[in-house]
């Protein structure tokens, strides 16, 4: 544990964090009354090597030991700094200054105790899905296993193999996975002539693509994000790699155009053999990346200049694909990200207030967008009911239905049911954008808000490495996800 003494006027000034902004700014952590001082004017970080200084482009310059630093400097107890006019010893608080530290105790929750209630929950789902639409199939008996046991093996490499002490965070995403691939349980696939109706003791079949296409992107979405665990630990391997991501985001977000297929009027998708991806949905990682950082890059002129083009980019390019939600989701994160890194509510004024203006122009460039617009608040008009707000009207109508407990896997209308030859609903997007209606039908209210409260808690989790974060990457990075999640 370290502090800042004034030279002049003896006053400690206790470091409490792992990354400090010093400046005479009220948003800093370290406040200096000084004219000279600017307002985000240096950097006091603590690293795996020692305590460092950095100057973060102020106008008078950052000085160690009567030496002006340009790069990051080393700084050990009962060094000088000097900042503007103030001057300041950095030193370590000895035994005796220190008061023995207050511990709140509580016992922790037990891993495989969660974990085993999320199977639990699981495994009431996919009975269902055996019995949905009052006929018995086995259909469903593979992807369940393949669920729990995709769960309980990266349960044991990530607590035992690798001796990791939380699970929770994974545990709650495992929840959300398994009951999505459940629901999916409930639905086919629609047959074509030359395909035959399995049987009820058929274990695979066709008609159930979807779901195991939905299996393999959990793995895939598992080996991602232990590769990200692992990738960033580093915090300079991090800020080495943000703009080589950056561009590599762009990049990936510009291949629909080229290569990209058209869906529902926007070109956003990419076919690969029998999988679909949208490319968007991978950028959002690289934006968050490239938008956090640690704070004595956040601090410099040219990251915010290089962040607000990097917005720039993405909306334009989201505009060409005619995927305007997707540009709304974007500009929300950027308003997240904004606002952690400056503190600034002007800024988050002057941004929205531009967004507006960005809007008023994107409805009189597409027609389609215009029209989604008009029918907000007016889906059950008369003239609505079978045209524009159609889709939104079914959604309502299922979903409430469905009642506080639900109709059952496989029972509800808006997916179509699980009978193999029996009709399809007409809604558009109903078992992947319209989801959530499916799901409220089919398992309930009650499900649909816990559900919703298990999205809610990863705003808690971000919560809680903001008090623990070695660093405002990771603060950054934490809360940009988890408000990305909810919109």
């Amino acid at each position: 544990m370290v502090f800042l003494e004034n030279q002049r006027t003896r006053r400690n000034i206790p470091v409490l964090y792992w990354e400090n902004s010093i400046g005479r700014s009220p948003s800093c952590d370290i406040v200096l009354p000084d004219s000279a001082v600017s307002r985000d004017h240096a950097v006091l970080m603590r690293r795996e090597n020692g305590w460092l200084l950095t100057d973060t482009e102020s106008k008078g310059g950052t000085y160690l030991n009567g030496k002006q630093i340009h790069d990051t400097a080393k700084v050990i107890p009962g060094d000088l700094i000097g900042i503007g006019r103030t001057h300041l010893i950095f030193r370590r608080v000895t035994d005796a200054h220190m008061k023995p530290p207050r511990y709140h105790t509580h016992r922790a929750a037990n891993q495989a105790s969660l974990l085993m209630m999320c199977t639990i929950i699981q495994l009431l789902c996919f009975v269902q899905a055996f019995f949905g639409d009052k006929q018995f199939s086995m259909l469903p008996f593979l992807p369940m296993v393949a669920v729990i046991l995709i769960e309980w093996i990266y349960y044991a490499i990530s607590c035992h193999a690798l001796g990791r002490t939380n699970f929770e965070l994974e545990t709650l995403a495992f929840t959300l996975s398994g009951v999505g691939i459940a629901l999916l349980c409930g639905t086919r696939e629609k047959l074509t002539k030359a395909q035959a109706a399995p049987t009820p003791y058929t274990l695979y079949h066709h008609c159930m693509d979807a779901v195991y296409s939905q299996i393999f992107m959990t793995i895939g979405g598992i080996l991602l994000f232990s590769f990200m665990i692992w990738f960033m630990k580093d915090l300079q391997r991090v800020n080495k790699w943000r703009i080589p991501i950056a561009a590599f985001g762009l990049l990936l977000l510009a291949a629909p155009l080229a290569i990209g297929v058209s869906v529902n009027g926007s070109k956003n998708w990419i076919r690969l053999g029998g999988f679909s991806l949208q490319p968007s949905e991978f950028v959002k990682l690289c934006f968050i990346f490239s938008g956090a950082g640690t704070l004595d890059h956040l601090q410099t002129k040219r990251n915010l200049f290089g962040f607000v083009a990097l917005l720039g980019g993405v909306t334009g390019i989201l505009i060409l694909e005619k995927d305007i939600g997707g540009a709304a989701v974007f500009f929300a994160t950027f308003l997240i990200i904004a606002f952690m890194r400056s503190g600034s509510l002007r800024t988050i004024v002057l941004s929205i207030a531009a967004a507006g203006a960005g809007i008023a122009t994107v409805l009189g460039m597409f027609a389609h967008v215009k029209e989604r617009f008009s029918v907000w608040r007016h889906v059950w008009d008369a003239k609505n009911l079978y045209d524009k707000g159609f889709q939104q009207t079914r959604v309502l109508t299922y979903a409430a239905s469905g009642g506080l407990f639900g109709v059952g896997i496989g029972n509800g209308g808006l997916g179509g049911g699980t009978g193999p030859l029996k009709g399809y609903t007409n809604v558009t997007a109903n078992t992947s954008d319209l989801v959530f209606g499916m799901l409220t039908e089919e398992l309930g209210l009650l499900m649909a808000i816990a559900l919703v409260g298990i999205i809610a808690m990863f705003i808690l989790f971000a919560r809680s490495d903001a008090t623990r974060s070695r660093s405002t990457f990771y603060f950054i990075t934490a809360c940009a996800a988890a408000g990305m999640l909810l919109f």
